[in-house]
């Protein structure tokens, strides 16, 4: 059991017989009246946000959420399929499911799945990946007086913000956490 006082950042917890995952919270403790907890969760089946005080001694049940390393294989329509490397099991998976990873991701790289009793319902790409740049705009000579970036495709399709310097056919370590942002080159 986990009680509402123990919300951190990502801890998963049962509420209504539905996963859910806590996104932010606040410990409130008014001058007036009795502490609570204000929290945004997300479901994880559905996918739905909301916010709500909590008391702090509120109890839900621990959801148990297991994650695998699997391979990224290929997309056939709308599926994307995964392999398990251990036993070569693949499963397919839909956009909704991969849309934040598959950005970063291309055929045979690793990700991590995660599961809730049985059945997948997320993905995250590698937090550290190197991509091809295969557009961006031309550095301006003279423009480097300032932090000064430009929009550059990557072999994925992503676009990132890159550094002026930054020219086609490079290679470059991005961080994906954090929706994408420049570390250098690979």
């Amino acid at each position: 059991m986990v009680y509402a006082s123990d919300f951190r950042k990502g801890k998963t917890f049962i509420m209504n017989g539905e996963p859910h995952v806590v996104l932010d919270f606040q410990h409130v403790k008014p001058g007036k009246g009795a502490a609570f907890v204000r929290t945004k969760y997300r479901n994880i089946l559905t996918g739905a946000t909301r916010e709500e005080a909590f008391n702090p001694n509120d109890k839900f049940e621990d959801a148990i959420i297991e994650t695998k390393k699997m391979q990224y294989l290929y997309t056939d329509g709308d599926l994307y399929y995964f392999m398990d490397p251990a036993n070569f099991d693949q499963i397919p998976l839909s956009h909704e499911q991969v849309e934040d990873a598959i950005q970063w991701m291309r055929e045979n790289d690793m990700a991590t799945v995660r599961f809730f009793q049985g059945n997948a319902f997320s993905v995250a790409a590698e937090d550290f990946v190197d991509l091809e740049v295969i557009d961006c705009e031309p550095g301006v000579k003279g423009n480097t007086a300032t932090n000064v970036t430009k929009a550059a495709t990557v072999e994925t399709g992503a676009v990132v913000q890159v550094p002026i310097f930054i020219e086609v056919g490079e290679k470059i370590r991005i961080d994906t956490r954090e929706g994408g942002v420049y570390i250098g080159r690979a």
